[in-house]
């Protein structure tokens, strides 16, 4: 029996999918000591690794410092009079959930900070903290590039990112960026 012989044409593997991520950056600066001081926040979407959206809101504090200036003003530059005539947190409590509504998580460099401080400052305008998960950029860069140290000009200067450190929007933008690489390097945040 001489049957005909067919030839088998393997494929090469497909590649694995690209991880996509979607989230939101995120990075307060407060005004003083206090967690529910938030003077500013910048926010940055991400969407399928990209970056679609950007904003920095001022945020009138709830402590009006006895001078023009705020104890962390030497920070991040932010006095009173840049904030005073800028809504409360509540105020900007809307604008900021429609922002990070529907994201898989929120993103920020040192995420334990900017956790603290939303949810100080909801708690502190009587409105429910999101339930939103939060992943922080120091673990995602320890966990992609075993970066050390991991302070937020480290990772910039490692991933070639331009900071402005402590802007609010400059910060929030490098953690997404950093959050984008490290996704593309495969660890997911």
């Amino acid at each position: 029996g001489g049957g005909s012989r067919q030839d088998v044409i393997v494929a090469p593997p497909a590649p694995a999918p690209a991880v996509k991520a979607s989230f939101v950056a995120i990075d307060f600066e407060t005004a003083d000591p206090g967690p529910d001081s938030a003077c500013a926040v910048g926010l940055v979407k991400v969407v399928e690794n990209r970056i679609v959206d950007q904003v920095k809101l001022l945020i009138r504090p709830p402590r009006r410092p006895p001078y023009g200036w705020f104890p962390f003003t030497r920070i991040h530059g932010i006095t009173w009079d840049m904030v005073a005539a800028s809504p409360s947190f509540a105020g900007r409590w809307l604008e900021i959930a429609a922002f990070i509504d529907g994201v898989d998580c929120l993103v920020a460099h040192n995420a334990r900070f900017d956790r603290k401080v939303l949810h100080a400052a909801c708690a502190a305008a009587g409105l429910p903290a999101p339930a939103t998960r939060f992943a922080c950029t120091v673990q995602l860069a320890r966990a992609a590039w075993n970066l050390r140290p991991t302070r937020l000009p480290d990772c910039c200067r490692f991933l070639g990112i331009r900071l402005h450190h402590h802007d609010p929007l400059s910060d929030a933008l490098a953690s997404a960026r950093i959050a984008i690489a490290a996704v593309e390097d495969g660890i997911a945040p």
